[in-house]
């Protein structure tokens, strides 16, 4: 999870790797230089996006839907990176909702502020912004998550362009991961698949570590652990399989090499191309099995 430690590690890779530092994170910051991130795609649907607001029990979250223009589809939940709903994760969702989703992306620091939260071209490197976002990402606890995930769901489950009969699936990436952790047990029945990409605090020595929860949860999972949190981790992935294997939870767990913190998120430092794409095909794979 995003935090001063795993700063440093941006910094030290960033030295090993110069070519990164001279990308021009303002430029990629607009929609269009955003969208250039991503290789073609073949078969995209045509999508619809509209801003909304979703009333939940502590207020009104302002969130991003986007949805194959025709048609009803299985639901997907985002859950963002501690910079939260911004340029970068509107992308990514427009990209999944062109693969044949409807795709609710979230603002999970809407008790604090509207999205954005940080402005064009911020990093988590910058330390306004993390003077800014951190003490956001503190106000949110377990309880929220669960509430805020039984929110979101509902709302989903509302709308014409879902398909009901199908489950939902769920993604987080940093502090995102554990809320797709929760969010699967929240609402299990309605949840098949979720997937986490370098997300932190997924198994702790905490009573209320999100590992703990895999016994009440059905969905299948996809865990893409980035090489610094495990590094700094080792025990965490193989607390996570030997709980998906007690729980006897289709689960995939796997590390990718020379890949920092944060290396899925388009607009981040350390995306790391090769890899990120890598991550999304077996996000795509996942989403293609269990929501079918």
């Amino acid at each position: 999870m995003c935090d001063n430690d795993t700063q440093k590690d941006v910094e030290e890779y960033l030295r090993r790797h110069p070519e990164m530092t001279r990308r021009d994170f303002t430029k990629l910051a607009t929609g269009a230089g955003l969208a250039m991130m991503f290789p073609p795609m073949a078969n995209a649907q045509s999508v619809t996006e509209v801003d909304v607001e979703i009333r939940t029990p502590d207020g009104v979250a302002d969130c991003y839907f986007v949805y194959p223009s025709t048609g009803a589809h299985a639901a997907v939940l985002v859950w963002p990176d501690i910079l939260a709903l911004r340029p970068a994760f509107r992308q990514m969702g427009k990209r999944l909702a062109r693969s044949g989703y409807a795709v609710l992306t979230v603002n999970p620091f809407y008790r604090d502020a509207r999205a954005p939260v940080v402005g064009r071209g911020a990093s988590f490197g910058q330390p306004e912004v993390r003077a800014l976002v951190l003490p956001m990402a503190q106000n949110l606890n377990a309880e929220t998550h669960f509430t805020d995930a039984r929110a979101f769901t509902a709302w989903l489950d509302e709308q014409p362009q879902v398909d009901t009969n199908r489950g939902i699936g769920t993604t987080g990436y940093c502090m995102g991961g554990p809320m797709v952790m929760r969010t699967v047990a929240a609402v299990p029945e309605r949840f098949a698949a979720g997937a986490t990409f370098h997300g932190g605090g997924l198994a702790t020595s905490a009573p209320d570590s999100p590992h703990l929860l895999i016994p009440e949860t059905r969905a299948q999972m996809l865990h893409a652990v980035a090489q610094n949190d495990d590094d700094s981790n080792p025990d965490a992935k193989n607390i996570l399989r030997d709980a998906y294997a007690a729980a006897r939870i289709s689960a995939e767990i796997e590390v990718y090499a020379d890949a920092m913190h944060g290396w899925c998120a388009i607009d981040s430092q350390v995306y790391h191309q090769a890899q990120a794409e890598r991550a999304w095909s077996r996000l795509l794979n996942l989403f293609g099995t269990a929501l079918a």
